[in-house]
């Protein structure tokens, strides 16, 4: 069984210092990036089919060279095998089209073809949740998404998977597909590991992946598009449909605010602060 997981860097807002150019377009390698949270989400579900089906975990990544450090975050979580980071000029400023075009072909460029591939249902920057369709439209994989649990039949080759329907937690249905496929995790998934022998192999990969992540340098390949025989003009901005009419600068919080303390146990005190907060718990 051959996994991979995607995963993408995106701008730690609580710092406050994201950065544009004149053009509108995210300067990643002066922002500061911490990995997309609904990533989370894909590392769980991939870590659990490594746990009860074995195998081996890809976790790729396309951006600037400081993305190796998300690479390190997520193979703590994943306990991936080797990582891969697509990255030159030519893929910069890509939209979610021309990063699915390149992605796909990273993939394909795998030493052996995934079994499935694991990505988040969408970025804390674009919120398009776009990327990973696309790329497996690109790969002409079936895909399922919303996905909150799964088991897969290795000997048949198949993936069978509960999702939510739509999205809404209220409603779910059992799906089933070939492999490879692409799965694309929702934030309800929750891994489960239903036998003594599956709890001690997540404790015995979680020990070899901490020490190994410390030297996650050395298991990271990067392929520029030169490596990855792509056309310039078909990813990263040149390849890019997506026109951005425009940014608005995200504020940073103040660091000082003005703040009345209230004893609680002083009811003349409180009567004010009641008085303001009893509309609220009552939904006006």
């Amino acid at each position: 069984m051959h996994t991979v997981v995607l995963t993408k860097g995106v701008p730690d807002f609580r710092e406050g210092k994201v950065s544009f150019d004149e053009d509108g377009h995210l300067e990643r390698g002066k922002t500061p990036t911490v990995m997309n949270p609904n990533d989370k989400h894909a590392l769980r579900a991939a870590l659990q089919t490594r746990v009860r089906n074995g195998g081996h975990v890809s976790l790729m990544s396309m951006g600037p060279p400081g993305y190796q450090e998300v690479l390190q975050e997520g193979m703590r979580d994943v306990y991936a095998d080797d990582l891969y980071l697509l990255s030159d000029r030519e893929m910069g400023a890509a939209d979610t089209w021309a990063t699915a075009m390149t992605v796909a072909t990273g993939i394909q460029n795998l030493e052996t073809e995934p079994d499935i591939a694991f990505a988040g249902f969408k970025t804390a920057d674009g919120e398009t949740g776009h990327t990973g369709p696309q790329t497996a439209y690109c790969l002409g994989w079936p895909m399922v998404t919303h996905v909150v649990s799964l088991d897969i039949d290795e000997e048949a080759g198949r993936l069978r998977a509960k999702r939510l329907v739509d999205g809404d937690v209220s409603e779910i249905e059992t799906v089933d597909t070939p492999l490879p496929c692409f799965v694309v995790a929702d934030p309800e998934f929750e891994p489960t590991y239903r036998k003594a022998a599956h709890r001690l192999e997540h404790k015995d990969l979680r020990e070899e992946t901490q020490e190994r992540a410390e030297r996650y340098e050395e298991l990271v390949t990067v392929w520029d598009h030169e490596d990855l025989n792509l056309d310039p003009d078909y990813i990263g901005l040149d390849g890019s449909p997506t026109i951005v009419a425009g940014v608005d600068p995200i504020p940073k919080a103040p660091s000082e605010r003005e703040a009345t303390v209230v004893d609680g146990d002083d009811a003349a005190a409180m009567e004010p602060v009641l008085d303001e907060l009893t509309p609220f718990a009552g939904g006006d």
